[in-house]
């Protein structure tokens, strides 16, 4: 990593339901090891879905202390273990309704199953109510850090597409904006702490973290739509977004990409942390992908497959790319849940799997992923604190004893130093 001073961390949580318990231990873990918060030590936080509950949460100012977060992760990983079972209830009729699904679609199209799928699998009510317990009234513009939260608006008609007219004044140019674009697109809501590129920080629009978080994180086929709105302050104004889940377009490949990497100032260096759910993409045979036929490709009886390909595909492309752009600055923390799924203390590659069990195993994977990189938690660790150290020396508030018992030991520096 450059040794310059002037650096920014950012941090990219991947959704994945239920599987979000495994960075919350990972980043309980950080901060149970340094004795700081990761709103004291991560400058920009983005992901879609259940890595937004995290990054919104990890970073919602205390009501009493403004300075300072209201929750450390630990009180995350709590929320997954007590609210799961509530949004996440055994789901007896799962197969059950991937049948009907099939048959309602392909043979009779029978009016009186409609009401099995048109709100999705789960009942978004206790969605709503975990994160509204969560957030409280706060807004996106309340957070103590760069947030970042991605969803996709699957309703594009209020969009107003600008036209230039050309030199003569009468026809409109042939620019890079001149399309009109009525169909989906990816949005980004952001609250930027960085002014680059200049004017960042006051476009934050006005809505609420209970929002933007509902949006993310309305799974296709297991949550409905959510519909919000969001006042910009500048010429967009007012605008109506009907969401789905951002990890239909999110990856940390997008994210730095489409998000982040505009807002780090050019003579600034960016470290990135990624924390994973599990790997879950599958090989497919082809004569699997054959048989699913037309339905059978997004049916959850067969794992989704289209779905996971749609989701892994543009991650995969990018890889190479991001990773030679990063270099020695990029820590990802992750590992297949594929490998390991024959052991009977693995965890579920399902999102919507809230049972004790899973719950144990999924804290398990997650203490799996610390130990295979044991050296490089020490080393993100260490990081971590000697920047928040560096921002410490600068007038920002002192360390924790704990924190910097940790960097003098990994630094190899003297407290008089």
């Amino acid at each position: 990593m450059s040794s310059s001073d002037k650096t920014l961390i950012a941090l990219f949580t991947y959704g994945g339901g239920m599987r979000g318990l495994v960075p919350a231990h990972f980043m309980a873990k950080i901060e149970e090891r340094t004795g700081l918060r990761m709103a004291d030590m991560v400058d920009i936080f983005s992901g879609p879905s259940t890595g937004s509950i995290l990054n919104a949460a990890i970073t919602r100012r205390h009501p009493d202390h403004p300075a300072r977060p209201l929750y450390k992760a630990r009180h995350l990983v709590k929320f997954y273990e007590r609210e799961g079972i509530k949004i996440f209830p055994p789901d007896q009729f799962r197969d059950f309704r991937g049948i009907l699904h099939d048959f309602n679609n392909r043979t009779l199209k029978l009016s009186q199953l409609n009401g099995l799928f048109r709100h999705g699998h789960y009942n978004p009510n206790y969605l709503g109510k975990a994160l509204k317990a969560l957030y409280g009234d706060a807004k996106l513009g309340d957070s103590l850090s760069s947030l970042i939260i991605p969803a996709y608006n699957i309703d594009g008609e209020q969009l107003e597409v600008a036209e230039e007219l050309d030199e003569t004044g009468d026809t409109p140019a042939r620019t890079v904006n001149n399309f009109r674009d009525e169909g989906g697109h990816a949005v980004w809501l952001k609250n930027m702490k960085t002014n680059c590129p200049p004017g960042a920080s006051g476009r934050t629009p006005d809505v609420s973290l209970y929002d933007a978080v509902m949006a993310s994180c309305a799974a296709p086929t297991y949550f409905p739509c959510h519909h919000f709105n969001a006042r910009y302050p500048d010429e967009r104004g007012e605008m109506s977004y009907s969401a789905i889940d951002g990890v239909i377009f999110d990856n940390p490949c997008i994210s730095y990409l489409g998000a982040i990497r505009r807002h780090v100032p050019k003579d600034h260096n960016l470290v990135m942390i990624i924390l994973g759910t599990g790997y879950t993409n599958r090989s497919i045979k082809k004569e699997d992908w054959n048989r699913y036929g037309s339905l059978g490709v997004v049916d959850p009886v067969n794992d989704l497959p289209l779905i996971n390909i749609f989701f892994h595909a543009s991650e995969s492309a990018l890889t190479d790319g991001f990773e030679e752009d990063m270099g020695d600055n990029l820590y990802i923390f992750n590992k297949s849940m594929i490998a390991g799924l024959d052991d009977p203390g693995a965890p579920s590659t399902q999102i919507d799997d809230a049972s004790p069990e899973n719950l144990k195993n999924l804290k398990t994977f997650s203490e799996e992923i610390m130990e295979e990189n044991s050296a490089k938690f020490d080393a993100l660790c260490h990081l971590l604190v000697h920047r928040r150290d560096r921002r410490g020396d600068e007038g920002q508030t002192s360390l924790s004893s704990r924190a910097r018992k940790f960097y003098y030991l990994f630094s190899g520096r003297r407290k008089s130093d």
